[in-house]
């Protein structure tokens, strides 16, 4: 690289001298690291209280992959780059998308100006739903482990993963889905050896497992093993979430869901109102599209500051603000949520209409995230920092600032 700096959304980033590996652990509740830690199976990430950072800061809101993952990598909130859930309501095309087009996005990323500037980049992701709005305009190695097999060198910058990897395509709903995002990773540092490389992971085991359980210790033992690998290969570490987890069940483990649709439905009358689930994407089995934020579009005729009333005296309902008011607090694009937005307590989900959500997938109790309280996420990096001023609110996208420029 010839500059020494580089300007991204406002934010200002150092060149690596060393390789920096950020990663993202989908559904990184913090009192996962810790019970496996007190469990004695995570030594490395032990280790980072003496020899590291350990610091704690806030996602944004809604706490979904997608507007996190991308708020990450271009060091601003959704108010900046436009890709507030995984999925919304476009009104321009009267249609509930997905978004994980990059059309959606209003900023570039941090890590397609570095490629720009003459990096080496490299980004893996476990599920393909986020590999064309983390690549968009880098250039660089850029795959997903759901389609490892399908990647190319015109497409992907890469081709015989498989084999480089040395592991087969994993379930989309499985552990080694995110296993084989660190041992690319691992692979990828040894041989092509990335100036900066970003690694995401999958939220099934913290869907399906608490912390402290056998499942969920055996995960982050795994984790704690490849990154202690890319801890000795040389690399600056900076590990964080997308957001956090939760239970969302009654005392005897039976969802607490909250269906807004069909309560709307029951008494405006059917058309009134559109209920938007951000959470849902194409990966739906281990949470039935069931998470703790939700927009509502309000139809002609309806009184919005009535409707807010109505939905704030429903049991399990933390908080109903206006679209000004949530585009204020949370940092969200006006033009893409909807008229209100509702935020459930923490152990409550929101749906639509019962009959739209298929929960016959759920083996184990229902945990999900979405509202405030999976907000608070960890931060962690091998090496010590510098000069963090102490007022400043951290959040899970000032890590790439941390690593690169505050990182000793």
């Amino acid at each position: 690289m010839s500059a020494t700096t580089i300007t991204v959304n406002g934010r200002s980033y150092r060149r690596m001298e060393q390789p920096v590996v950020i990663v993202c652990v989908d559904g990184c509740e913090q009192e996962y690291i810790n019970q496996a830690i007190q469990a004695g199976v995570t030594p490395f990430l032990a280790k980072l209280a003496q020899q590291g950072t350990v610091l704690a800061g806030d996602c944004v809101v809604p706490s979904f992959t997608n507007p996190n993952n991308i708020s990450i990598v271009t060091g601003v909130p959704p108010s900046v780059h436009g890709i507030c859930g995984n999925y919304f309501y476009d009104a321009d095309a009267d249609a509930e998308v997905m978004m994980n087009d990059p059309k959606y996005l209003r900023a570039g990323t941090v890590l397609a100006a570095f490629a720009d500037a003459g990096a080496k980049l490299a980004v893996v992701t476990a599920k393909d739903k986020l590999r064309s709005l983390l690549g968009h305009q880098m250039r660089g190695i850029c795959f997903s482990a759901e389609k490892a097999d399908r990647a190319t060198l015109a497409e992907n910058g890469i081709e015989n993963v498989l084999d480089l990897v040395g592991m087969p395509v994993p379930s989309v709903y499985s552990a080694e889905l995110s296993e084989f995002v660190f041992a690319a990773g691992v692979k990828l540092l040894e041989t092509v050896r990335p100036d900066l490389m970003y690694l995401s992971t999958t939220d099934y085991v913290q869907h399906k497992f608490a912390p402290g359980t056998a499942g969920a210790n055996a995960f982050y033992a795994m984790m704690d093993s490849y990154l202690s690998r890319l801890d000795a290969l040389g690399a600056i570490i900076a590990l964080t979430a997308d957001h956090g987890m939760n239970a969302k069940t009654d005392a005897v483990g039976k969802p607490n869901v909250i269906y807004l649709q069909d309560e709307l439905d029951a008494t405006l009358g059917a058309g009134k109102t559109r209920v938007i689930l951000p959470i849902t994407d194409p990966y739906v089995v281990h949470h039935g599209a069931l998470g703790s934020y939700a927009t509502v579009y309000a139809g002609a005729g309806v009184n919005q500051l009535e409707l807010a009333q109505q939905i704030r005296a429903i049991q399990g309902v933390e908080l109903v603000l206006t679209r000004s008011q949530a585009s204020e607090r949370f940092e969200l694009p006006k033009d893409r949520i909807g008229d209100l937005v509702i935020v459930s307590e923490r152990l409550t989900v929101l749906g639509t209409c019962a009959s739209r959500h298929d929960l016959s997938g759920l083996e184990v109790p229902l945990r999900s995230h979405g509202g405030i309280s999976e907000q608070r996420v960890p931060i962690m990096l091998n090496r010590k920092i510098a000069g963090l001023a102490k007022e400043h609110r951290l959040r899970n996208f000032d890590v790439l600032h941390l690593a690169l420029n505050l990182a000793q």
